[in-house]
């Protein structure tokens, strides 16, 4: 868990230094976009002044007006493109100014990236929370969006079903038992005109973790995986299992309408929501950490093996909630162990939240 944890805070560092520095980048090429704009502005009004004299001596020559008429009217034009000059100076001064002050403002041309977590892809163009769109284009919003995304963060306990026995006869510590699971998942609503029904579908990283009772630990035997004694006393005994599944839920539940001039969504947070499905997928890794005490130091192990443990993961799941949260229970189908002649699935129950 050490190892995702690290992974974890060293990609958000990591994506808040290239943020940063994206955003310093932007603050410079912005200045001096503006700064060309400027330039751009003189030669602007001059060549418009020129082709303005031009037409008025055109038409003093076609005898239409007096010289004395075309010399006020290229005054005139003058002292216009004089101030249209210093006006729109002044606007990108001013813009350069707050810049300067404050950061980045407004539409610039170029490109800009944005950092996020959820489903904020209007135009479908954001992939896992990353969002490249050009400066300058308005942030128009898609009319009829029926596929949003959401980070998927569970927790809670974690246990087996042994086969002719009760979870009151578990061979694990019912409240030091416990799992975990992250993810993305994509909602897409399936009828055009109605949002009961809705899949559900992604992929997500479970840890599973099993503390057995009665200071045992598990030993591969060759034949079958087995829990057996350890020598001394153990101060902590887990097996975990690292998966990652891509699970499929069907969700249903009512929805809000709401319809805008230039778009409709439906809106679901505040209504209570039920999904059923199942996943499938691997077995990443499985590892076992042992603590005891021996001739008076600490022992700590961290045991990585095959365990017998079938790489293949399926199951069903369900989840009942309202908002962002719900209540999350899955069950393994197939065996955690593949010769032992006692079937052991595993099943968890807990939270989860769906952060769009």
């Amino acid at each position: 868990m050490k190892i995702f944890t690290y992974c974890t805070v060293l990609t958000v560092w990591l994506l808040t230094m290239v943020s940063a520095q994206a955003q310093e980048n932007d603050l410079a090429n912005d200045i001096a976009v503006l700064k060309a704009a400027q330039e751009q502005v003189v030669t602007e009004e001059k060549e418009a002044l020129k082709n303005e004299v031009e037409d008025i001596n055109q038409r003093l020559d076609n005898n239409e007006i007096t010289l004395p008429e075309a010399e006020q009217l290229k005054e005139e034009a003058a002292e216009k493109r004089a101030l249209n000059i210093e006006n729109r100076l002044a606007i990108i001064d001013n813009k350069i100014a707050l810049l300067e002050r404050n950061g980045r403002i407004g539409n610039m041309e170029g490109s800009s990236i944005s950092i996020g977590v959820g489903a904020l892809d209007k135009d479908n163009d954001r992939v896992f929370g990353i969002k490249v769109r050009e400066r300058g284009t308005a942030n128009k919003r898609k009319y009829d969006r029926r596929t949003t995304s959401a980070f998927v963060f569970a927790f809670g306990l974690n246990n087996v079903i042994t086969e002719g026995e009760s979870l009151n006869d578990s061979d694990f510590k019912i409240g030091g038992s416990r799992f975990a699971e992250i993810g993305w998942a994509w909602r897409t609503r399936v009828f055009k005109n109605t949002n009961w029904l809705r899949v559900k579908y992604g992929f997500s990283f479970q840890f599973n973790g099993l503390k057995p009772t009665d200071n045992r630990y598990y030993v591969d035997t060759g034949d079958q995986t087995e829990l057996q004694e350890f020598r001394l006393d153990l101060d902590k005994s887990k097996f975990r299992m690292d998966n990652l599944v891509f699970p499929l839920h069907f969700e249903f539940g009512p929805s809000e309408k709401i319809e805008k001039d230039e778009y409709f969504r439906y809106n679901t947070y505040n209504k209570i929501k039920v999904g059923l499905g199942g996943y499938a997928g691997f077995n990443l890794s499985s590892r076992q950490k042992l603590k005891y005490s021996e001739d008076g130091e600490d022992v700590k192990e961290k045991l990585k093996a095959n365990y017998n443990t079938n790489n293949f993961i399926y199951g069903v799941s369900g989840y009942i909630g309202w908002k962002g949260t719900a209540v999350y229970l899955k069950h393994d189908l197939n065996t955690i162990f593949k010769d032992n002649p006692i079937d052991q699935r595993n099943v968890s129950l807990g939270l989860r939240f769906d952060v769009d």
